[in-house]
């Protein structure tokens, strides 16, 4: 076994593309040629955690429960992030002893339903900027602010949607199960979708909040708690670039913390994309972590060896 451990957090792309129907034949698919570039990384010995977004699913939750909420009960955010980490960490862990059934290397995997510590009087509680779910006219926005007391916002096209609290991740709270699991060689699926966002109440106990976490943030703070070396961020491109998408586009093939810093500050790594990618590896380097690499899931392999990829280091 490696001594190395690795996260490795799955874009949202490695499990549903732009411009699919996304239905569930699709999302095996698509996980299936995604974790075909993690094989040879479990065959060196890596101690791996896979982490993975869920935006298009989660919003394909909502889109359900509005629709059924006249039939049966309609459930809370929480439990669509809990149901979706245990259903996308199906598909993932099946696909990937599959993978590596094929190969013929032996390693076990298994899935965690992951709860993250958040701080209860965070900021964006109060003021919610994560849109989710399904578009509504303007028309239907009083009436539903009203009776189920949601934050609505208008979004592209005119549109109406909910938004919700994405407050930042504190702690994770099963990282000693985890850290226990990976010092063992096992491949771990966690924090799926950012994990579900919880806070201890006066009594101690677990609460949770109406909320979603971005996943490469607590991507970041799981591998800072579980003591892993590198932090692999799996996005669509193969490299960060600059003066993204214009003639003089440049792609970068290593940064400092104080170069990114600068970089972002300049505006070069929007919120929406680039930025929280930028940010969780930040913060992962400067709470200890050795490097950050960046890069498309077909390159990881040869990225942790030097040659592919965006390194993101202290120094």
């Amino acid at each position: 076994m490696n001594n190395k451990t690795i996260v490795v957090a799955l874009g949202g792309n490695a499990i549903s593309r732009e411009f699919e129907e996304g239905n569930i034949t699709q999302q095996f698919e698509n996980t299936r040629a995604s974790l075909a570039s993690l094989i040879p990384l479990l065959r060196d010995g890596y101690k791996m955690v896979i982490t993975h977004g869920n935006g298009p699913q989660v919003g394909n939750a909502l889109i359900r429960v509005e629709e059924s909420r006249q039939l049966v009960p309609p459930l809370p955010l929480g439990i669509i992030v809990a149901d979706l980490e245990g259903g996308m960490g199906y598909m993932i862990q099946q696909s990937l002893a599959n993978k590596l059934h094929d190969a013929g290397v032996d390693r076990k995997i298994m899935t965690i339903l992951t709860q993250v510590l958040v701080d209860k009087d965070d900021p964006s509680i109060l003021d919610p900027t994560k849109f989710i779910g399904p578009f509504f006219q303007k028309e239907e926005v009083a009436k539903l602010e009203e009776t189920r007391k949601w934050t609505m916002k208008e979004d592209r096209g005119g549109k109406y949607r909910r938004v919700v609290s994405s407050p930042i991740p504190v702690s994770i709270y099963e990282k000693d199960i985890i850290r226990t699991l990976v010092e063992q060689g096992i491949v771990v699926v966690a924090g799926g979708g950012g994990g579900i966002p919880v806070y201890f109440d006066e009594r101690g106990w677990l609460e949770g909040i109406d909320g979603v976490i971005d996943k490469d943030r607590t991507s970041a703070v799981l591998a800072h708690e579980i003591g892993a070396d590198s932090l692999v961020i799996v996005t669509g491109v193969d490299k960060v670039a600059i003066n993204f998408g214009k003639a003089d586009q440049q792609e970068l093939s290593r940064l400092t913390v104080s170069e990114a810093k600068q970089y972002l500050d300049d505006g070069q790594f929007p919120a929406g994309s680039m930025g929280p990618k930028i940010g969780a590896a930040i913060d992962f380097i400067e709470n200890g972590g050795k490097q950050v690499i960046i890069t498309s899931i077909e390159k990881a392999a040869e990225a942790l060896k030097g040659n592919e990829g965006t390194v993101i280091v202290k120094e």
